[in-house]
């Protein structure tokens, strides 16, 4: 082949391959055309307090319902835990909070920084690609304040702190430091205080509860949600018309309808039901209110919208009235805000992208907040790091295409107040817990919990409600799903990649429950010390022997071995049981 003929043949390869490519993924986008991102995260608000997804629900929601109508509602879309804080890390980072240090429960106003130092977080990744970050509302991630005493709310306010949202991603960034109901009550500007607390305030109760605290001056409970709504509204009028002409990521968690439950003037009293329904309503009227400005500002076809909810609803807002009106706040599934059962983190998920997302449209598909960064990423064609946002799927072709899109989540991991694990698959969802896990009944430690089975596993097909245990009748579905869940577990992530490491306790009771499928504190001791000793036998030293993350496959541990300082021959892999048996050993003597 002549040299013309050679170059041809190349240059035609190339339109084959670009053709192709293109066909598979699309043009590469266009820096000017990238959407605009606004994910408005509500707190404490359930799946039947969304007219549009309860047909007897007791008040409207009607800026809620112009997004279901205008997109897509996700019917089995989840936050990672029944409880605030490891919900918003996980949204955040694409990971798991239990996979750091926050195994159970929630952070509070004065706790430090959940977010590992160098974790790549959804706003940090939306920067890398060019957009303008901005977060408004409730952080509830902890923060690094400069401690005056030892008491745990002696600090100085009048200092920067660190850990928070600019450290994290964000450009900008206004907001409050955990729950409205949560000290010090100050308002938080980028990383500092916009004022100094010059006062304690004492206890309120009820609905309207607030722990006793520090509060500024410049500071009143029921003016906060309207100074979130004007301060995103104020972004995205800033951010319409850039002359950097950068794309926005707007992250908007507000404080409500989270206690103290405190609707303001023009909304108390409108749904004629309960306080806690008529903040659901100035909830959805700051919906509206975004998606007014994003019609004003000529930009609603460039910008993809989200709403969800950070757990389940909250049953100090008295269910039991709400009942009464038949009105039902978890959409007619069991429990609520804080178990492990469908009411505690099965949420309303929305999203809407004139143009690209069909309007009126359903996916059935299991999604979690979990995916946001994968979606997104998988959106700007841009390859997440294989230690970031471990446990992140993309669902972008669910957004698009609904229950026909390719791909999807294979598995998800709940998690309750108390830390206690569920996973589910398909129809089937397995409890590592007798009890809910959270505040419903049975409660966690009860009586009644302790005559009750120590597994849960419930068909979600036939009994959507979870009222029949079927672990005996299905013994083979819970070894499958136990097996699952160690290995997702063990092996640091849910997404091809190496294994990541996790932060292992001293102890973890949690985890006791998969002891039979080897995920535990005590196994996975058990097994780097059989392998340890195996190199030993070989002549290694043991101080001389650096660990690798361990994998679990099938019921197998896979351990690899290096020798310090580097040495030839100085690896190994080796096998081992969970009960610590050495079943291969390969590599260096």
């Amino acid at each position: 082949m002549n040299v013309l003929l050679r170059r041809s043949f190349l240059l035609a390869s190339l339109i084959v391959l670009g053709t192709a490519l293109f066909q598979t993924f699309g043009a590469a986008p266009d820096p000017a055309s990238r959407p605009n991102i606004v994910v408005i995260l509500a707190d404490d608000m359930g799946l039947g307090d969304v007219s549009g997804l309860n047909p007897k629900s007791a008040w409207q929601t009607p800026a809620i319902d112009r997004l279901i109508r205008e997109g897509r509602a996700f019917t089995d879309a989840h936050s990672a835990s029944g409880v605030c804080s490891p919900s918003r890390y996980t949204l955040l980072t694409g990971r798991y909070s239990w996979r750091g240090r926050l195994k159970s429960g929630v952070l509070h106003g004065y706790d430090p920084s959940l977010i590992e130092t160098n974790r790549l977080t959804l706003p940090g990744f939306l920067r890398q690609q060019g957009y303008a970050t901005a977060m408004v509302g409730k952080w509830h991630l902890g923060l690094d304040w400069v401690r005056t005493g030892t008491k745990v709310d002696e600090v100085d306010f009048a200092k920067p702190f660190s850990g928070g949202p600019t450290v994290h991603g964000f450009d900008r960034f206004f907001g409050i430091s955990a729950s409205l109901d949560m000290p010090p009550y100050v308002y938080l500007q980028q990383d500092r205080s916009t004022s100094v607390p010059n006062e304690r305030i004492a206890s309120s109760p009820g609905m309207r509860m607030w722990r006793e605290g520090w509060i500024g001056p410049d500071f009143r409970h029921e003016e906060v949600h309207p100074r979130f709504r004007q301060e995103a509204l104020d972004w995205i009028r800033e951010r319409a018309h850039p002359a950097d002409r950068k794309p926005f990521f707007l992250y908007l968690p507000l404080a409500s309808p989270h206690t103290p439950i405190l609707p303001t003037e023009g909304f108390a009293g409108r749904t004629r039901t309960t306080a806690y329904g008529d903040f659901v309503a100035q909830v959805d009227a700051t919906v509206g209110d975004l998606l007014g400005a994003l019609d004003r500002q000529g930009i609603a076809t460039n910008t993809i919208v989200v709403f969800t909810t950070d757990n389940g609803f909250a049953p100090v807002a008295d269910m039991a009235a709400l009942r009464r009106l038949g009105h039902d706040p978890t959409g007619g599934y069991r429990g609520h805000k804080a178990d492990l059962f469908e009411g505690g983190h099965r949420v309303p998920f929305i999203a809407r992208w004139p143009g690209r997302i069909a309007p009126g449209s359903r996916c059935d598909r299991t999604v979690g907040h979990v995916d946001l960064i994968a979606t997104f990423a998988e959106l700007l064609r841009a390859p997440l790091p294989p230690d970031a946002a471990e446990d992140s799927v993309s669902l972008l072709p669910q957004l698009l295409k609904g229950d026909s899109g390719r791909g999807g989540r294979e598995s998800l991991v709940h998690q309750s107040s108390n830390g206690s694990f569920a996973i589910r698959q398909g129809r089937w969802k397995l409890l590592f817990t007798p009890d809910s896990g959270g505040w419903s009944l049975p409660k966690p430690g009860s009586p009644e919990s302790k005559l009750l089975p120590a597994l849960q596993l419930y068909d979600l097909a036939s009994d959507p409600t979870e009222s029949i245990n079927v672990w005996q009748e299905h013994p083979k579905e819970v070894d499958r799903l136990g097996r699952r869940m160690a290995s997702l577990v063990v092996n640091g992530r849910t997404t091809p990649g190496p294994s990541q490491p996790i932060r292992w306790p001293a102890e973890w009771l949690q985890l006791r429950p998969l002891e039979p499928w080897g995920a535990s504190v005590e196994t996975r001791q058990r097994v780097i010390d059989a392998a340890v000793g195996a190199a030993t036998e070989r002549g290694w030293r043991a101080v001389d022997t650096i660990v690798g993350e361990p994998v679990l496959e099938n019921g197998r541990w896979q351990i690899g071995l290096e020798r310090r300082p580097p040495t030839p021959g100085g690896h190994a892999r080796v096998t081992v049981s969970g009960e610590g048996k050495v079943l291969r050993y390969q590599g260096g003597k």
